[in-house]
């Protein structure tokens, strides 16, 4: 629990004021699916926030996020504002050439056939006999 007297803010829309996901409730989300930890620990979306508190969190598709908080808000602010919010820890992001490609099939377009398979599996490096 928070110490008398200390501002606090929920995690889910914490993430959400700092403009760090898209919506609240994506950020619900993320915290029900335990993709959230504070200090690391698993956080629920009503968890309460402090400043110092370490955030770690997984946008979907996106690499680890790591934030220290240094200014609580609840109410959803301006990009300039939000980034004096948080101190961003998180690892950079690979090189390019480092990158893993991931092939991505048009919607509707079927099951792969034997040859887009193969074709596939020479891109991934995958040898199978």
């Amino acid at each position: 629990m928070a110490e008398a007297g200390a501002p606090v803010a929920r995690v889910d829309s914490w993430l959400w004021a700092v403009r760090l996901v898209k919506t609240r409730s994506a950020a619900t989300s993320l915290a029900k699916a335990g993709h959230i930890r504070i200090n690391g620990d698993r956080a629920k979306p009503a968890q309460h926030l402090k400043l110092g508190d370490e955030v770690q969190f997984r946008v979907e598709g996106g690499p680890p996020r790591i934030v220290v908080v240094r200014a609580l808000y609840i109410k959803r602010v301006g990009a300039p504002v939000a980034v004096t919010a948080y101190e961003d820890n998180s690892p950079p992001l690979p090189p390019k050439e480092e990158r893993v490609l991931v092939a991505v099939r048009d919607r509707g377009a079927g099951r792969p056939t034997k040859r887009d398979r193969r074709e596939i599996d020479k891109l991934i490096g995958d040898e199978r006999e």
